[in-house]
């Protein structure tokens, strides 16, 4: 799915391309980011993300730039419950469970958020902006916070940009929530903080 979305994507970039002579409404880009939990005792979350990043230019105004984008994601992550007293009793083979989430666990996500983007430039090559995202996932290990299979992320970040001819530098802090809004039998998802870097290109 994620794959055909992505040639539909570019098929559309394509088109923009040959349909407009002046500047392309287009960025394509990369970004690589890590970060851990936010600090508690029940968990241990650490992440690192590679991004495919795709905007498009919606409208932009004397003082802001307005723009959406979809970021097809892979995150490598490290897991490993701290309080094993987290896996309650009442939870079925609950000792077996414990043993188990206790255990340093490797995950993979796949993600395909989507997202929209305000931007404020600074002057002729640099911007801050306000982002946030949205968008269906896909893991691959069971913990004692989360199920295996179908979840959701959502990222809230703020960034700033400079630019150089077509290209654009890019630093994101950004704090990211998951969970699978109830559709498995664990939710209690992770919420991390997160620095990411990027370059993007005009096309």
């Amino acid at each position: 799915m994620t794959r055909k979305l992505l040639l539909v994507l570019l098929f559309l970039m394509a088109v923009e391309m040959n349909a407009q002579k002046g500047e392309s409404n287009f960025s394509l880009g990369f970004n690589y980011g890590f970060g851990s939990e936010f600090s508690n005792r029940n968990y241990m979350f650490t992440n690192q993300f590679y991004k495919v990043q795709l905007y498009y230019r919606l409208k932009e105004t004397k003082h802001f730039q307005y723009q959406i984008l979809v970021q097809p994601e892979i995150n490598f992550a490290e897991h490993q419950l701290l309080n094993f007293y987290f896996v309650k009793p009442d939870t079925p083979n609950y000792q077996q469970k414990r043993d188990e989430f206790t255990r340093l666990k490797d995950i993979r996500e796949y993600v395909l958020n989507c997202g929209f983007l305000v931007r404020k430039p600074i002057g002729k090559t640099c911007s801050f902006y306000v982002l946030g995202s949205i968008g269906p996932m896909i893991t691959d290990t069971e913990t004692e916070r989360m199920s295996k299979g179908f979840a959701f992320a959502d990222v809230l970040a703020v960034g700033f940009a400079a630019s150089y001819d077509k290209f654009k530098f890019d630093i994101r802090p950004s704090v990211r929530h998951v969970s699978n809004a109830g559709l498995g039998s664990s939710n209690a998802g992770y919420n991390t903080k997160n620095i990411e870097f990027g370059i993007s290109c005009q096309l």
